[in-house]
């Protein structure tokens, strides 16, 4: 599955550029710090959208094609910020067998995004995973830390009302 880029503009702020910056001047000396300071570039704006990867390979000295590279490579890794309430629908086989595409596909048409993407209120955000291990409670979907099973599309109103601030 290839990780799209935001289709949010970004809004970093010279707090989070300061914190970036501190973090890759104590590590620039070190290239194989690399993933480190993405992991910590991430805790710090939440993702890695281009803006933060170039200042990332600026800082390191690395190419950005390297950054890039690493940050598609690996499953922690986020191009797309994250809504207040990220959506994760399992598609483990399991679940998938059990419907868990119906309930993607309801989430991707009420919500208005699609796979790795934000709703531009940044409220919701919608990922895909492989297995949450709640097999048996198939199809599966979790709310941040809230986990929903035995789902059909008929769900998705409810559970998504319950998150309407």
């Amino acid at each position: 599955m290839q990780k799209k880029k935001s289709t949010l503009p970004f809004k970093g702020t010279d707090e989070q550029k300061k914190k970036l910056d501190a973090v890759i001047d104590a590590n620039k000396h070190d290239k194989s710090r690399l993933m480190a300071v993405m992991q910590e570039a991430q805790e710090i704006y939440g993702y890695l959208p281009i803006e933060v990867q170039e200042m990332i390979a600026e800082g390191m000295d690395v190419p950005l094609e390297k950054v890039y590279g690493v940050a598609t490579f690996y499953a922690q890794f986020s191009l797309a910020p994250k809504g207040k309430y990220n959506i994760s629908v399992c598609m483990g086989t399991a679940c998938y067998v059990k419907g868990s595409q119906t309930l993607l596909d309801a989430l991707t048409e009420k919500l208005g995004i699609g796979i790795d993407e934000c709703t531009p209120d940044g409220k919701f955000s919608l990922t895909a995973c492989r297995c949450i291990g709640a097999c048996g409670l198939g199809p599966v979907l979790t709310v941040n830390d809230e986990v929903y099973g035995k789902l059909t599309a008929d769900d998705i109103d409810g559970i998504l009302a319950k998150y309407q601030d």
